[in-house]
């Protein structure tokens, strides 16, 4: 069954128009990702008699002002017909609906079911979690030949929350190869493949496993494309990253299990709109709840499949986030110990550094003190 959703993520992705079922209530509508929105999938919305509305997330709508009376509900509310492709991206990315330029009276409905199965899907893509949607007859001859003719794939939301209840409690390993590391020759990296086939994350395995400490020394790593590959300043990830596999190297081995979750989770696009967002003064929290997400979309039971995967139950986790901790005792590897992973503070990442104590509880209070008594 999970297929069809699978496919409707890519649909989005490529700006493609997806037709969505909700067969226990009879609903339909054919949607479109606000990211990636052209003037002619706009116009293929619009043909249909009924109004174009706008779905978002109750976090997105939290920023426009709009979500008091819905709880956490996602939104959905009816656009003006002078919107045009760009003035929806801002409405859906700015950092308040007022300097989005539209001038919308924002009267929300709590998002139909089929709203919410294709807000699913843009969230498994990593895109922005904003579509746009317009209730379709399913009796069209039009919309039957579309569908017919491969023009728009059909997905109904039974399969898209199947996918969802599926996603990342399968972990296959496909392929492992030894990759000699400077100071650490005897590496291998084992490459692994999520439920869904969407992600993709790799093992890499520190010195001969005879030689690992017991606990096994781990560090569960989120992708970061600028900070681990061109030492941003932005962040402390590169600086994390190297120090681990110093610590592994000084412990006679470990186990990096290095995650795609670029931007906690947000993907990497998403990520430099929150770069910008954070440029105009807010922390990295309001920032990526400004795009439509919580305040940190990751996920470790696919770090746990891994972990066990490679059987190892016990573990010295280097982190100074306790969300990882209480997975990984929610997930039945027992954290002996956890060791604290500094990098450096600069004026760069201050800030986002203070954010993680103040906003995710992160243990960083020494490392900030250190900078404030060299100050």
């Amino acid at each position: 069954m999970a297929h069809k959703a699978e496919r409707g993520v890519f649909e989005l992705k490529q700006g493609r128009a997806l037709y969505v079922t909700d067969v226990a209530q009879g609903a339909c509508a054919l949607v479109a990702a606000v990211e990636g929105l052209g003037p002619d999938r706009l116009e293929q919305l619009r043909s249909w008699a009924a109004p174009l509305r706008m779905v978002v997330t109750h976090h997105r709508g939290q920023a426009m002002g709009i979500v008091a009376d819905h709880g956490e509900a996602n939104l959905s509310f009816e656009l003006g017909s002078d919107e045009t492709p760009d003035s929806i991206l801002r409405l859906a990315t700015a950092r308040t609906a007022a300097l989005s330029g539209s001038a919308l009276h924002f009267e929300a409905r709590p998002a139909t079911r089929t709203e919410t199965a294709a807000l699913a899907l843009t969230r498994s893509g990593r895109i922005l979690p904003a579509l746009v949607s317009v209730e379709v007859d399913p009796d069209s001859l039009t919309l039957r030949r579309w569908i017919g003719d491969g023009t728009i794939l059909d997905v109904s939301t039974e399969e898209v929350e199947y996918a969802e209840a599926q996603s990342g409690i399968e972990i296959t390993s496909v392929v492992e190869a030894s990759v000699p590391l400077a100071g650490a020759e005897h590496s291998r990296f084992v490459f692994f493949r999520e439920g869904g086939g969407f992600l993709e994350h790799v093992a890499v395995l520190v010195g001969p496993r005879e030689g690992w400490p017991d606990p096994v020394s781990v560090r569960l790593h989120s992708a970061c494309f600028t900070g681990d590959l061109f030492g941003s300043l932005k962040c402390d990830c590169g600086e994390q990253l190297r120090g681990s596999l110093d610590h592994f190297k000084k412990r006679g081995g470990g186990v990096l299990v290095y995650l795609a979750q670029e931007g906690r989770g947000i993907g990497l696009g998403n990520k430099f709109r929150a770069y910008n967002l954070q440029e105009e003064g807010l922390d990295t929290v309001d920032a990526d709840g400004v795009l439509g997400f919580g305040a940190d979309e990751r996920r470790y039971d696919a770090a746990v499949a891994i972990l066990r995967h490679l059987d190892i139950s016990r573990i010295e986790l280097l982190t100074n986030n306790p969300h990882k901790v209480k997975a990984m005792d929610e997930g039945g590897v027992e954290v002996v110990e956890r060791t604290p992973l500094y990098g450096g503070i600069n004026r760069h990442n201050l800030r986002y550094v203070q954010a993680k104590v103040d906003r995710s509880g992160h243990w960083l209070m020494d490392m900030i003190s250190q900078r404030a008594s060299s100050d």
